[in-house]
């Protein structure tokens, strides 16, 4: 039910979410902008200690190595210049886009700055060797659909509690993915609209999981980089979603348009994806202005969720195993465990290695431990010090102004005129407010 949502997900828990998600994916965005994600996660090998012992170029073992091979017939280890400069050529574009483009060129700057890098990436060689891979367009068959090839249906207990720990997760990242869309398409978060959105959205996520696998494909989860799309493109209309989602269907139908889209370099999409990343991260921020960050008790629970939220994100590998040496991060190791426990164990390390799953969490429990602040007494006027400790200090700002403008010194020891507040009735109080007056005219005199 939505007020359930509008409980557990209040603007200070859906701020960090999105924060959260923007610095995780951001992350990613550079791991492809250097070459690709798996050779970006095996670039310890590089290092000099350990590279005559564990192989650098061809593996000595079925280890990965940290050789990216995402552009085509080109190798070259991560971050190499060559593939540092194509996802650079993206983001040069889009600054030429905004600063000589019209109107029009400035809404599609996303796609167009990602030709331009594709149209670099394909007239550019190295030694010879050509960055794109023509071969997967030339391969792909006109029509295709995906349920023309089955790999079997079946049930694996262990993969149950990882995959309900994965779902929490999605769930999660889909909140803080409307939560963003709402913000660049400045709508409210508050209001009920946004709840039913939220509502919607999950509802989506769950349904077309369940069709996705039985297309024998992965589950779906929001797309992060439509915030960014919509915040560049001031784009929110649910036409053009509809639109969109008309153009994939076909799109995935002809396989021609998916050989082209898989031949692009992953260095290429990621001097995009990076880009359109870093708006989720800037929605998050926008989401926290918002907030009364002079509060003690939002500031808590954000800066204890996002210290925790960004660490694990930055280095996951407390709790995660790395790339190809399962079961053998020190939080629990388990080698030797039952196919359930190693089950339980992958669920675990799933969730606290994600940054966005484990903050939003912890946000969402202080929110609903921490008391709410105790009011602080608001003193008005301009005080006079040797009066604290009185209960109320009558004083008029302006008219010391106007005397000090005339030229007539005033004693600053007198600015305020403390009278105490008695219980009494309504007469009494009256006859106070007339003495005040008094006082202060007498004063300024």
């Amino acid at each position: 039910p939505g007020k359930y949502i509008r409980k557990v997900f209040p603007p200070v828990v859906s701020a960090v979410s999105v924060s959260l998600i923007g610095v995780a994916l951001t992350g990613t965005g550079m791991k492809y902008w250097g070459g690709g994600v798996v050779c970006a996660e095996m670039g310890w090998k590089e290092h000099a200690q350990v590279r005559d012992s564990v192989g650098f170029g061809m593996p000595v073992s079925n280890v990965p190595s940290s050789i990216c091979s995402g552009s085509a017939q080109v190798a070259l280890p991560y971050g190499s210049t060559e593939y540092i400069g194509l996802g650079f050529s993206v983001l040069v574009f889009l600054v030429v886009i905004e600063l000589f483009g019209s109107t029009f060129m400035k809404n599609c700057n996303v796609i167009l700055a990602l030709l331009f890098g594709y149209f670099v990436a394909g007239v550019s060689n190295y030694e010879g060797l050509p960055y794109v891979d023509t071969s997967k367009i030339e391969s792909a068959p006109v029509v295709d659909f995906l349920w023309t090839q089955w790999f079997g249906i079946g049930f694996y207990g262990p993969a149950v509690i990882p995959l309900l720990i994965a779902y929490i997760v999605t769930t999660v990242e889909t909140i803080g993915d409307v939560t963003a869309t709402h913000e660049v398409s400045e709508l409210k978060t508050d209001d009920k609209d946004y709840t039913r959105r939220i509502q919607g959205s999950l509802m989506a996520d769950a349904v077309c999981s369940i069709l996705a696998s039985v297309f024998t494909s992965m589950p779906n989860t929001t797309f992060s980089q439509n915030n960014g799309v919509i915040a560049m493109t001031k784009c929110a209309s649910r036409r053009a979603g509809i639109a969109t989602g008309g153009w994939l269907i076909f799109m995935g139908v002809f396989a021609k348009i998916a050989g082209v889209i898989t031949s692009i370099p992953d260095c290429v999409l990621g001097g995009m994806t990076i880009f359109l990343f870093a708006n989720v991260l800037i929605s998050g921020i926008t989401l926290f202005g918002e907030l009364n960050l002079k509060s003690r008790r939002i500031r808590f629970i954000s800066v204890f969720s996002m210290c925790v939220g960004v660490g694990v994100t930055v280095w996951p590998y407390a709790f995660l195993d790395m790339r190809a040496s399962p079961y053998t991060a020190h939080f629990w190791e388990c080698s030797d465990c039952s196919e359930t426990m190693k089950g339980l164990r992958n669920a675990v390390s799933i969730f606290l290695s994600t940054g966005y799953c484990i903050g939003s969490v912890l946000a969402i429990i202080l929110n609903a431990i921490l008391p709410d602040d105790p009011e602080e007494p608001v003193i008005e006027g301009n005080v006079r010090w040797d009066a604290i400790g009185q209960k109320s200090v009558y004083f008029e700002k302006k008219d010391v102004e106007d005397e000090e403008e005339e030229g007539v010194e005033v004693d600053v020891s007198k600015k305020g005129t403390v009278v105490e507040e008695e219980a009494g009735s309504a007469d009494n109080s009256g006859e106070g407010e007339t003495e005040a007056v008094a006082a202060k005219e007498e004063d300024l005199a």
